[in-house]
């Protein structure tokens, strides 16, 4: 076995790479070189250390055991690493680094990935790799940088940084209400077919807020649920029955009149835009730079 000290830090670069696309193709296209040379750093990788760290199979390669705890090991050193060498650019006034983010498919689409195109334009150097995941990812395993989401957060550990709010909306699509008719009142939607977004921590219970001020608790029943809110709009307006989304994603629903806002003389609670850090380390320049950025993207964009 070759002594540690003698290991290229390039073949822990490209092994971390391919652990993390799940094949060596992926992995080519991430660094941008040939797939040949990544099968033989990973190949050298492995004899210098004695050990396989990867089965191979015609579709995919799968860490083994060795591998999986090599790349626990080793994907936070190479993270600070590259953070270090990130900031030491930074500190000579050009942002530089890869900026890895989390956030939903639909908030891309409707702010994030605008955001994103100005800031990559500003700063030449920065590299994103954009991961959209409707439900909340492990930002250590998965080596997040960064994670937008929206809603009410659940762990009050997290590092968040709060950017707005949004409003919440009762709505069905024009053909399911001229079969069931228009709820007059909350209490009217128990009787009708709710679609429940699964996501949520109370999906059925809702607090609404008359004029006057006065609160009226809500159960509804549903017999259909779903984990992404751009599939409970796609049901919505096919027909599917009453729910209740944000603003932002309805937006466009709205005024193409694929959907109709319900109840609009009572209110329910506003909920929270979040720019969520990984625990445990500062985070780095370009991190920090796109979340200002960001908060003043919204903040433009909010203004008439």
């Amino acid at each position: 076995m070759t002594p540690l000290d003698q290991i290229d830090l390039n073949s822990l670069t490209i092994f971390d790479a391919v652990a993390e696309a799940g094949s060596f193709t992926a992995a080519a296209d991430r660094l941008g070189v040939a797939k040949a040379r990544i099968s033989v750093q990973i190949a050298r990788l492995e004899r210098q250390l004695g050990v396989s760290l990867f089965t191979r199979t015609t579709r995919q390669v799968a860490p083994t055991d060795a591998g999986r705890a090599l790349h626990a090991q080793c994907q936070p050193l190479l993270r600070a690493l590259s953070d270090a060498l990130a900031q030491a650019g930074s500190d000579q006034g050009e942002l530089s680094g890869m900026l890895r983010i989390s956030t939903t498919a639909l908030q891309v689409a409707h702010a994030i990935g605008p955001a994103l195109v100005q800031f990559m334009a500003l700063h030449p150097r920065i590299t994103v790799d954009l991961r959209t995941a409707d439900k909340v990812v492990d930002m250590i395993a998965e080596g997040i940088d960064l994670s937008f989401r929206m809603g009410w957060l659940r762990d009050s550990t997290q590092r968040a940084i709060k950017l707005g709010e949004f409003s919440q909306h009762v709505v069905a699509a024009p053909s399911y209400l001229r079969q069931r008719g228009y709820p007059a009142t909350p209490q009217d939607l128990v009787r009708h077919d709710w679609v429940a977004l699964s996501l949520m921590r109370t999906p059925h219970t809702w607090t609404f807020t008359g004029a006057d001020g006065a609160e009226t608790v809500v159960q509804t029943n549903s017999r259909m649920q779903v984990d992404s809110p751009a599939a409970l709009l796609a049901l919505i307006e096919q027909g599917a029955g009453i729910t209740v989304l944000e603003g932002q994603t309805l937006a466009a629903g709205l005024k193409a009149g694929a959907v109709v806002e319900l109840l609009p003389q009572w209110s329910l609670p506003r909920g929270g835009m979040y720019a969520v850090l990984p625990p445990g380390r500062q985070a780095p320049a370009r991190v920090r730079a796109f979340i200002d950025f960001y908060r003043d993207y919204l903040l433009r964009a909010a203004t008439p």
